[in-house]
């Protein structure tokens, strides 16, 4: 194995997962609670174009595939796991989960409530027009369903943060052991404007389906500096948990420094965001090194509170000068459905 610089060392504390319902150990934090997921095909009552474009996309094909992948299987095999649409250290980021029998049962692979969150306590409101139609429900009724939906877990394309930060926690994978010991990678080359403008997207909501529109130039922006900010975010925190000097320790250590460089270009290219270099400064508060994950996680703290303010006091109009760090139409992953194949 290559030797990784010794300046890009880390580690305290051990993240096995999140602790589900169940009390079993899950890869992803934020898991949504297999209690209160409804599944998608109660999504695609309504949503029948969106779930359509969901069906031509890796999150969708993970369920059949998954299962039968072989460099899965050697993980699987190395972590102890006999069957991996079973035991949870695989579910919560590879498989929607709900409850069935009170045991969790995987019903479809990356679905609406993987980034939406588990909506059982928040579908009836969302979708309700306040008691009213779409016609006649006012404006400030409309604000208040929202606001309600979103105070009981919903995650808002317009909540960037949110949204950002339940992408990355399965994309940079918060599981020291499954990748020291299982061989898994430490996370996708992941980057929130090019995976949201390809294959997944299915933005034909307020077209009727008639379009599968791509984001604004100035949206980009925002998911751009946001989907940064929270790769350095969540990078730091995981370099605080690792516990000894081995690949996870490092690869992390490196997403850390890779995502300083590329915020250090964001602040250089948007002079007007004065949050973007108070956001360096923080990253290069605590040194990636071993035992500092006190300093490590005050750092992605602040980092945390910067990128929710930078998420509500700015809509991306003004931040033209980051234009030429957003990613281009070549680098999107994947395809995006065209409006013919989403009606």
């Amino acid at each position: 194995m290559t030797p990784y610089p010794t300046t890009l060392l880390a580690i305290s504390i051990s993240l096995v997962g999140a602790v589900t319902a169940f009390g079993s150990t899950s890869v992803a934090a934020d898991a949504p609670d297999p209690a209160k997921v409804s599944g998608p095909n109660a999504c695609a009552e309504c949503h029948k174009q969106e779930v359509e474009s969901w069906k031509g996309s890796h999150h969708y094909k993970t369920f059949r595939d998954m299962p039968r992948n072989e460099e899965a299987k050697v993980i699987a095999d190395r972590m102890g796991v006999r069957r991996i649409k079973v035991e949870s250290l695989c579910l919560g980021c590879h498989f929607t989960v709900q409850a069935k029998d009170n045991r969790p049962e995987p019903i479809a692979g990356i679905s609406c409530e993987s980034c939406h969150s588990a909506s059982q306590d928040w579908v009836k409101v969302h979708s309700g027009y306040s008691g009213k139609t779409a016609a006649t429900e006012s404006k400030a009724e409309e604000a208040a369903r929202w606001k309600l939906a979103e105070s009981k877990g919903m995650i808002r394309p317009a909540s960037l943060y949110r949204l950002a930060k339940n992408c990355y926690s399965c994309h940079v994978v918060p599981n020291e052991d499954l990748v020291n010991t299982g061989g898994h990678k430490a996370g996708s080359p992941f980057e929130l404007v090019s995976w949201s403008q390809g294959e997944v997207r299915h933005n034909t909501w307020n077209s009727k389906g008639k379009e599968n529109v791509a984001a604004s130039p100035a949206r980009k922006r925002m998911l751009y500096l946001i989907g940064l900010g929270v790769e350095l975010e969540t990078a730091l925190r995981a370099v605080g948990k690792a516990t000894v000097r081995k690949p996870y320790a490092f690869l992390m250590a490196q997403r850390v420094d890779r995502a300083r460089k590329q915020m250090a270009a964001a602040a250089k290219a948007a002079p007007d965001v004065p949050e973007i270099e108070k956001i360096v400064e923080l990253a290069h508060s605590a040194g990636l090194k071993l035992n500092n994950n006190r300093s490590l996680t005050a750092a992605a703290d602040g980092v945390q509170a910067l990128l929710e303010k930078i998420s509500t006091s700015y809509d991306g109009s003004t931040l033209t000068g980051l234009d030429a760090l957003v990613p281009a139409a070549a680098a999107y992953k994947g395809t995006a459905r065209a409006a013919a194949a989403v009606n």
